[in-house]
């Protein structure tokens, strides 16, 4: 079966684990979910990430994160732009998530960054998701 939008799938398993309270969760590997990892760990909302390889695709484990009462850092997970609808956005018009507490991860000419680090360089881009 062919999956029509793979970062969503990502962050659907993500949101997953987090609310079964599983330490870790396993997704099939691309370069553009490795980018969103490493930026969701710079930021601090998952502990650690690792990619294990395998004969036929290989697989990204993600180590969730959790506050000392067991609360998972990660509150929320919404996928912006979709493969019906892409969202692009210039530097000046990149929207704040929770005015400044989340973050957006957005894909740019430059890489996969942050809407803080995008804003600082001058960059607009494709609005992948958003995180708080």
């Amino acid at each position: 079966m062919t999956m029509t939008d793979p970062i969503a799938d990502m962050l659907t398993r993500i949101r997953n684990a987090i609310m079964a309270s599983y330490d870790t969760v396993e997704v099939p590997s691309s370069k553009m979910k490795i980018n969103i990892v490493k930026v969701l760990k710079f930021e601090g909302y998952i502990r650690n990430y690792k990619i294990v390889k395998e004969s036929k695709q290989d697989i990204v484990v993600i180590y969730l994160k959790y506050n000392e009462d067991k609360s998972p850092v990660i509150k929320g997970l919404k996928k912006i732009s979709k493969p019906s609808c892409r969202i692009y956005s210039r530097c000046k018009k990149i929207p704040k998530v929770l005015n400044g507490l989340g973050i957006n991860i957005i894909s740019t000419s430059k890489g996969v960054m942050t809407d803080r680090e995008a804003r600082k360089m001058g960059l607009g881009g494709e609005i992948i998701c958003s995180v708080w």
